[in-house]
Protein backbone atom coordinates (compact mmCIF):
# COMPACT_ATOMS: atom_id res chain seq x y z
CA UNK A 1 0.00 0.00 0.00
CA UNK A 2 1.28 3.47 -0.84
CA UNK A 3 1.62 5.44 2.35
CA UNK A 4 1.70 9.04 3.29
CA UNK A 5 5.04 10.47 4.45
CA UNK A 6 5.30 10.25 8.23
CA UNK A 7 2.00 8.39 8.64
CA UNK A 8 2.00 4.73 9.66
CA UNK A 9 0.52 2.55 6.89
CA UNK A 10 -2.04 1.15 9.34
CA UNK A 11 -3.39 4.68 9.94
CA UNK A 12 -3.72 5.25 6.19
CA UNK A 13 -5.45 1.88 5.76
CA UNK A 14 -7.89 2.60 8.59
CA UNK A 15 -8.65 6.09 7.30
CA UNK A 16 -9.11 4.85 3.74
CA UNK A 17 -11.48 2.14 5.01
CA UNK A 18 -13.56 4.78 6.85
CA UNK A 19 -13.62 6.91 3.70
CA UNK A 20 -14.61 3.96 1.50
CA UNK A 21 -17.39 2.92 3.89
CA UNK A 22 -18.83 6.38 4.50
CA UNK A 23 -22.26 7.17 3.08
CA UNK A 24 -22.07 8.75 -0.37
CA UNK A 25 -23.22 12.20 0.80
CA UNK A 26 -20.70 12.20 3.66
CA UNK A 27 -17.84 11.21 1.37
CA UNK A 28 -18.87 13.76 -1.24
CA UNK A 29 -19.00 16.54 1.37
CA UNK A 30 -15.54 15.57 2.65
CA UNK A 31 -14.23 15.50 -0.92
CA UNK A 32 -15.60 18.98 -1.59
CA UNK A 33 -13.24 20.17 1.15
CA UNK A 34 -10.37 18.70 -0.91
CA UNK A 35 -11.47 20.25 -4.21
CA UNK A 36 -14.42 22.59 -4.56
CA UNK A 37 -15.63 21.10 -7.85
CA UNK A 38 -18.89 19.23 -7.35
CA UNK A 39 -18.18 17.20 -10.49
CA UNK A 40 -14.78 16.12 -9.11
CA UNK A 41 -16.19 15.29 -5.66
CA UNK A 42 -19.12 13.35 -7.13
CA UNK A 43 -16.86 11.37 -9.43
CA UNK A 44 -14.44 10.53 -6.63
CA UNK A 45 -17.22 9.46 -4.24
CA UNK A 46 -18.82 7.31 -6.95
CA UNK A 47 -15.56 5.49 -7.71
CA UNK A 48 -15.11 4.17 -4.19
CA UNK A 49 -13.87 1.85 -2.83
CA UNK A 50 -10.22 2.59 -3.44
CA UNK A 51 -7.87 -0.29 -2.60
CA UNK A 52 -5.01 1.94 -1.44
CA UNK A 53 -3.80 5.51 -1.19
CA UNK A 54 -1.95 5.35 -4.50
CA UNK A 55 -5.20 4.40 -6.27
CA UNK A 56 -7.08 7.20 -4.55
CA UNK A 57 -4.45 9.75 -5.58
CA UNK A 58 -4.32 8.44 -9.16
CA UNK A 59 -8.11 8.71 -9.41
CA UNK A 60 -7.89 12.26 -8.04
CA UNK A 61 -5.37 13.22 -10.71
CA UNK A 62 -7.47 11.66 -13.47
CA UNK A 63 -10.62 13.40 -12.27
CA UNK A 64 -8.67 16.67 -12.01
CA UNK A 65 -7.38 16.42 -15.57
CA UNK A 66 -10.95 15.89 -16.77
CA UNK A 67 -12.33 19.08 -15.23
CA UNK A 68 -13.92 21.51 -17.65
CA UNK A 69 -13.17 25.23 -17.32
CA UNK A 70 -16.45 25.78 -15.43
CA UNK A 71 -15.48 23.01 -12.95
CA UNK A 72 -12.10 24.66 -12.38
CA UNK A 73 -13.83 28.01 -11.88
CA UNK A 74 -16.14 26.38 -9.32
CA UNK A 75 -13.14 24.87 -7.49
CA UNK A 76 -11.30 28.19 -7.54
CA UNK A 77 -14.33 30.00 -6.11
CA UNK A 78 -14.22 27.63 -3.14
CA UNK A 79 -10.49 28.15 -2.51
CA UNK A 80 -9.43 30.47 0.28
CA UNK A 81 -6.59 32.78 -0.66
CA UNK A 82 -3.29 31.88 1.01
CA UNK A 83 -3.00 33.99 4.12
CA UNK A 84 -0.57 34.80 6.87
CA UNK A 85 -0.63 34.01 10.55
CA UNK A 86 -2.18 36.92 12.44
CA UNK A 87 1.17 37.55 14.18
CA UNK A 88 2.95 38.28 10.88
CA UNK A 89 4.15 41.86 10.42
CA UNK A 90 1.60 44.33 9.06
CA UNK A 91 3.88 45.02 6.08
CA UNK A 92 3.74 41.34 5.11
CA UNK A 93 -0.07 41.35 5.31
CA UNK A 94 -0.24 44.46 3.14
CA UNK A 95 2.22 43.06 0.59
CA UNK A 96 0.22 39.83 0.34
CA UNK A 97 -3.08 41.71 -0.01
CA UNK A 98 -1.64 43.87 -2.79
CA UNK A 99 -0.18 40.87 -4.60
CA UNK A 100 -3.49 39.00 -4.39
CA UNK A 101 -5.39 42.01 -5.68
CA UNK A 102 -3.03 42.34 -8.66
CA UNK A 103 -3.35 38.62 -9.42
CA UNK A 104 -7.15 38.59 -9.14
CA UNK A 105 -7.37 41.69 -11.31
CA UNK A 106 -5.26 40.05 -14.01
CA UNK A 107 -6.72 36.53 -13.98
CA UNK A 108 -10.16 36.94 -12.40
CA UNK A 109 -9.75 34.38 -9.62
CA UNK A 110 -7.89 33.70 -6.41
CA UNK A 111 -4.26 32.71 -6.48
CA UNK A 112 -3.73 29.07 -5.49
CA UNK A 113 -0.48 27.38 -4.63
CA UNK A 114 0.38 24.12 -2.89
CA UNK A 115 3.06 24.69 -0.26
CA UNK A 116 3.24 21.16 1.19
CA UNK A 117 6.93 20.64 0.54
CA UNK A 118 7.89 23.85 2.35
CA UNK A 119 8.16 24.70 6.04
CA UNK A 120 5.67 27.33 7.24
CA UNK A 121 8.50 29.83 7.70
CA UNK A 122 8.89 29.94 3.90
CA UNK A 123 5.21 30.20 2.97
CA UNK A 124 5.00 33.99 2.76
CA UNK A 125 8.09 34.28 0.59
CA UNK A 126 6.93 31.46 -1.68
CA UNK A 127 3.44 32.89 -2.10
CA UNK A 128 4.76 36.36 -2.92
CA UNK A 129 7.39 34.96 -5.28
CA UNK A 130 4.81 32.68 -6.89
CA UNK A 131 2.42 35.55 -7.50
CA UNK A 132 5.20 37.70 -8.98
CA UNK A 133 6.28 34.93 -11.37
CA UNK A 134 2.76 33.93 -12.32
CA UNK A 135 1.60 37.51 -12.98
CA UNK A 136 3.93 37.41 -16.00
CA UNK A 137 2.16 34.35 -17.44
CA UNK A 138 -0.15 34.51 -20.39
CA UNK A 139 -3.75 33.63 -19.49
CA UNK A 140 -3.59 30.13 -21.02
CA UNK A 141 -0.28 29.35 -19.32
CA UNK A 142 -1.64 30.51 -15.95
CA UNK A 143 -4.81 28.47 -16.46
CA UNK A 144 -2.66 25.33 -16.82
CA UNK A 145 -0.50 26.20 -13.78
CA UNK A 146 -3.59 26.93 -11.69
CA UNK A 147 -5.20 23.60 -12.66
CA UNK A 148 -1.98 21.81 -11.68
CA UNK A 149 -1.88 23.60 -8.31
CA UNK A 150 -5.53 22.61 -7.70
CA UNK A 151 -4.63 18.95 -8.40
CA UNK A 152 -1.66 19.17 -6.01
CA UNK A 153 -3.85 20.72 -3.31
CA UNK A 154 -6.49 18.02 -3.78
CA UNK A 155 -3.86 15.29 -3.43
CA UNK A 156 -2.51 16.85 -0.25
CA UNK A 157 -5.97 17.25 1.24
CA UNK A 158 -6.89 13.66 0.33
CA UNK A 159 -3.87 12.41 2.28
CA UNK A 160 -5.05 14.50 5.23
CA UNK A 161 -8.59 13.17 4.79
CA UNK A 162 -7.61 9.53 5.02
CA UNK A 163 -5.19 10.09 7.90
CA UNK A 164 -7.52 12.01 10.19
CA UNK A 165 -10.47 10.90 12.29
CA UNK A 166 -13.78 11.91 10.77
Amino acid sequence: MGGAPGVPPADVAAGLARFNEAPFATAEAALLECCGSLRWAHRMAAHRPFPDLASLLAASDEAGYDLAPRDIAEALAAEPAPCLHHDAPRAAHLALQAAHAAYESRFGHSFVICLDALPPSQHVDQVLAGIRVRLAHEVDEERAVTADELRRLARSRLVELVTEDW
